[in-house]
């Protein structure tokens, strides 16, 4: 997820896969989750960021994790090594209103990247939170 500009001329959704550095919709996935309302939830998902490459956030669809993993078949030039035996997912994706036209971190409500900023924002949330290990 990159805040680099877009060229003015990728227009179609083909030219933006075209122009598109690096893939961005293939440098991660998402998994829903439940949402997290309790400090035994928000301390689970707190173990859960202190994994390398995970991420959550809130949208306007819920909770969510995300896994910042590069697609294995994600060729250098940005186009997918294995188009035409690519997953139904893939498939079934639309690029009209993508990462290319504006981050997706704009839509989020909340936004963790990492283990310390949600331990931040329990802090905020929960007047025991650090108190938790005790209880």
């Amino acid at each position: 997820m990159s805040s680099a500009k877009k060229p003015e001329t990728a227009t179609s959704a083909w030219d933006k896969c075209r122009a598109c550095p690096s893939g961005k919709c293939c440098n991660y996935i998402t998994q829903s989750i439940e949402t997290p309302r309790s400090i035994a939830d928000f301390d689970h998902l707190l173990w859960q960021l202190a994994h390398e490459n995970v991420q959550a956030y809130k949208d306007e669809d819920g909770w969510f994790l995300m896994f910042m993993s590069l697609c294995r078949f994600l060729q250098d030039d940005g186009r997918c090594g294995i188009y035409a035996r690519r997953p139904q997912l893939c498939r079934d994706y639309s690029n009209d209103y993508c990462e290319f036209d504006e981050p997706a971190e704009n839509g989020f409500a909340l936004y963790f990247r990492n283990y310390e900023e949600l331990d931040a924002y329990c802090r905020k949330r929960f007047r025991r939170w650090d108190r938790r290990f005790r209880e």
